[in-house]
């Protein structure tokens, strides 16, 4: 799989000249499939959604979306992608299923007037929306686990992700700290690429807590635990700057490899190599 990152900030984009290496815009990521050229599958819509025409050379979208849950820094590019909003486009959304909600009743408490001008039904295409309960299933050639894990605010999800004899597992936001359980632990279990919440450091561990998030130490010391070959540092905090971000890993001994994610970063991940 290849996966290129459109948005890789938490809680709000963050714009400006200390912001540029990195990337301002919230998570998103796009996936490719190896016998594929066109990514038909993405983990999240924040503002990073916006980015994905730029992968498409013209096209409409057609593929899925995971949402890791309904924060507004996982779903606000969703109508502001022009790739999604055409006549010609499909797109199949999964988040988590709550409140005994459908998919489209769930994401339409974020997305009707007076909040925004349109509801779901105002996005032009083939849209579905499916409100999903923890376990596997099947779309547009991946095989998908979808687990809840602790975070604060509404339920949310870690999603396995596997592909072309490949995996990942993606956790934008997850407090391992406050509760790691054994269905967390076996969905991501030997993943080739863990992309995890990161947004704090250990001197805030307390705000950590608060939010819900996980440090840096945490992101190591949980893809150590499950085995992954590789942890993508994700999610950063909104006023983390790109020279801190530099340092961020710094300081951290691990026995797997540390990433840091940016804004446009490619990654080929396979059972092999671990490549970008």
């Amino acid at each position: 799989m290849r996966l290129t990152l459109l948005g890789v900030r938490g809680s709000t984009p963050a714009p400006g000249r200390d912001f540029v290496r990195y990337g301002g815009h919230t998570s998103c990521i796009a996936v490719t499939r190896d016998d594929e050229d066109l990514p038909d599958l993405v983990l999240d819509a924040g503002t990073g959604f916006r980015g994905l025409p730029g992968l498409l050379g013209g096209a409409a979208y057609d593929g899925s979306i995971l949402l890791s849950h309904l924060h507004w820094d996982h779903v606000q590019g969703i109508p502001f992608c022009p790739s999604g909003d055409r006549d010609d486009s499909r797109v199949d959304v999964f988040l988590p299923a709550q409140e005994g909600l459908s998919g489209r009743d769930l994401l339409a408490q974020l997305m009707a007037p007076p909040a925004f001008p349109i509801t779901p039904e105002g996005l032009r295409g083939d849209w579905s929306f499916h409100a999903v309960q923890p376990g596997m299933f099947e779309t547009d050639g991946y095989v998908v686990t979808a687990c809840e894990v602790t975070h604060k605010g509404g339920r949310t999800y870690a999603y396995r992700v596997e592909a072309d004899g490949a995996s990942l597992a993606y956790a934008p936001d997850h407090a391992p700290a406050l509760g790691l359980d054994d269905a967390t632990l076996r969905t991501m279990e030997g993943v080739d690429l863990l992309v995890q919440d990161a947004q704090f450091i250990d001197r805030e561990r307390l705000i950590a807590d608060d939010y819900g998030h996980a440090t840096v130490r945490d992101a190591v010391e949980l893809a150590q635990r499950v085995h992954a070959r590789a942890v993508l540092l994700f999610h950063h905090g909104p006023g983390r700057k790109d020279d801190d971000l530099d340092r961020i890993a710094d300081d951290i001994a691990a026995d797997v490899t540390v990433l840091t994610a940016y804004e446009g970063m490619v990654l080929d991940v396979t059972s092999r190599t671990m490549s970008r």
